[in-house]
């Protein structure tokens, strides 16, 4: 199981904290945040680009391919009813030019990324609000 505990700072600040690595997220300061962190949608982009990155370097990899210089963009829209993010765009730039068979091969390789594969069948999630004297007992 993997687990993130998620900790308010103030303001709408929030550490994320994931074993030993710490990550905080803000708001822009229109927000009433100090900017001073990606704010959760772009959190999700970040995850989603370097889980892109990981499978597409892991690929020149195997392949004996250059990976140094390898850069993913990634961008989407903001829909509504409900709120939420739509339209995903994955962007890879790489250092070299790729054969067919390789542009094709590093295209299966991105679409095998879990959180690629997450966002195609989303998940169920599930909540549950405890109390300061429930979460005591």
């Amino acid at each position: 199981m993997l687990e993130v505990k998620v900790e308010h700072l103030g303001a709408v600040q929030f550490e994320m904290t994931a074993g030993r690595n710490k990550v905080v997220s803000d708001q822009p300061e229109s927000n009433h945040g100090f900017d001073e962190g990606m704010t959760p949608p772009e959190l999700l982009l970040a995850s989603l680009g370097s889980c892109a990155g990981y499978y597409a370097v892991d690929y020149f990899k195997r392949n004996k391919l250059e990976v140094a210089g390898t850069k993913v963009r990634v961008t989407c829209d903001k829909a509504k009813n409900p709120a939420r993010l739509d339209d995903f765009r994955i962007e890879l730039d790489v250092p070299v030019e790729l054969s067919e068979e390789h542009r094709k091969g590093v295209e299966e390789a991105v679409h095998r990324c879990l959180i690629h594969n997450t966002l195609l069948h989303p998940p169920k999630i599930a909540l549950e609000v405890r109390t300061a004297s429930a979460a005591a007992k």
